[in-house]
């Protein structure tokens, strides 16, 4: 398939995607935005009225991660199960499959940018004032697709020879949830302990995009981590799925 046919292919499933999502749906957009400000809400009132953490702005600090978290767990729960979903389509034409996968993660791409205007009213409520340093939140964008998609491939590519693959993506993502400071700052954690942090994937993007929003800061070094976290992941993502991709239509 030539490149441009493929890019029409992405283009269609994403398109897809975003219309399933808000067919018959009364709400729209609005369901974008309601989880994780349900979350948002809760653990404000867990953690700020009930246990009297201490956090600037904790609405704030809360959305600039949830709004992150929710693109980055939401593709890897569709991504898994890409490849069985769309079985009849994978053994009936001959495609580059590794559009399905990728065509989630733009989906939830979407999302996010989508919110995005949101997160940026509810700063300058909080009285943050705009700044030229906001634009740096593209580079985050596009360090976070590639990471997504490089995970996303590899969890597609095992999930149709390891059918108990998705249930455990379901237990990470719980496990990896309390691992990323999103509802906790990246300082609380001991400096003995911070070295495995940084193993995590969403660690650099996350904590990023706290310091972009509240601080108007750009940190290098988050940037570097998330660049090494992308390319390890795309490589490792491709490397894995053109490898098993090949039997796909066998074991389905």
């Amino acid at each position: 398939m030539s490149l441009s046919r493929s890019f029409d292919l992405v283009f269609t499933l994403t398109l897809k995607e975003i219309k399933v999502k808000y067919r018959s749906s009364a709400l729209g957009y609005l369901w974008s935005l309601l989880y994780p400000l349900s979350l948002a809400l809760l653990f404000f009132f867990a953690l700020r009225v009930v246990l009297k953490v201490q956090v600037e702005d904790f609405v704030v600090f809360l959305l600039s991660g949830l709004f992150a978290w929710q693109w980055f767990a939401n593709s890897l729960s569709a991504s898994t199960v890409s490849i069985i979903s769309n079985a009849s389509l994978v053994k009936m034409v001959k495609f580059p499959y590794f559009v399905l996968p990728l065509s989630n993660v733009l989906n939830d791409c979407f999302h996010f940018i989508a919110s995005l205007p949101v997160l940026f009213a509810l700063a300058i409520f909080h009285s943050k004032s705009p700044s030229i340093q906001w634009m740096a939140g593209s580079i985050l964008i596009f360090l976070q697709l590639m990471t997504t998609l490089g995970i996303s491939l590899v969890l597609a590519s095992l999930n149709p020879f390891f059918r108990d693959l998705e249930r455990l993506t379901q237990i990470g993502l719980n496990i990896a949830f309390y691992a990323t400071p999103i509802i906790y700052p990246f300082e609380m954690i001991p400096e003995k302990l911070k070295f495995i942090f940084y193993f995590n994937p969403m660690l650099p993007v996350i904590e990023a995009w706290h310091r972009l929003i509240l601080k108007s800061e750009i940190e290098l070094w988050l940037i570097g981590l998330s660049l090494i976290h992308s390319i390890f992941w795309l490589s490792v993502g491709f490397l894995i799925f053109s490898r098993f991709s090949k039997r796909f239509a066998e074991v389905l």
